[in-house]
């Protein structure tokens, strides 16, 4: 064997990676509803994937596909209309996909994420923020990190553009969503 080969092998055992943990994680967004107020929804399914070459994850590989499909704002006839052709079309587009490009660390706490993100086969680059809030070994032995990940997006970009107008001449449905995101993510063990 070669020395190229020995460092390929090296660099790729480095690799740590990480999945999520569903119970202690969650995707949320928020709207602005009639000018006046804001309604907050979230995705109930979701799988977040990490692939780290470094303890402090920068130049992170991060991976996020969310299940459109599960979608829940507490109505279910508001959830049924944003599964519709009026905005996601969930029965023709059932995921959302988002895939890191650069993850920079900016202090020991905050990082830079940017990435693409699909919605509905329309793939537009993102900016996030994220905060770090580190790692622990739980009681069984695992390595556990925690990360928020707070941004927004204008929805029309994505063909989401469904709204009406209300009498004082405002939009029924704001068109900035906000995102935020807490991820807590368990290092997977080698086999």
């Amino acid at each position: 064997m070669n020395s190229s080969n020995i460092l390929q092998e090296e660099s790729v055992s480095q690799v740590q990676s990480w999945a999520i943990d569903p119970m202690h994680s969650k995707l949320q967004f928020s709207v602005r509803h009639m000018v006046i107020s804001e309604v907050v929804g979230n995705f109930k399914s979701f799988n977040f994937k990490m692939n780290s070459s470094t303890d402090d994850f920068i130049d992170s590989e991060v991976e996020l596909t969310i299940d459109t499909n599960s979608i829940d704002t507490g109505v279910t006839d508001r959830d049924n209309h944003l599964r519709s052709a009026d905005f996601f079309d969930a029965q023709n587009f059932p995921e959302i996909i988002f895939k890191s490009k650069i993850f920079n660390k900016v202090d020991d706490e905050k990082y830079k994420l940017l990435g693409n993100l699909t919605i509905k086969n329309i793939t537009k680059p993102i900016e996030l923020d994220v905060t770090y809030g580190g790692q622990i070994v739980d009681p069984y032995g695992n390595l556990r990190a925690g990360f928020k990940v707070i941004g927004s997006l204008n929805r029309f970009d994505y063909d989401l553009k469904w709204n009406a107008l209300i009498e004082t001449g405002g939009a029924m449905v704001g068109k900035n969503i906000n995102i935020t995101c807490d991820f807590e993510i368990i290092k997977q063990k080698s086999l």
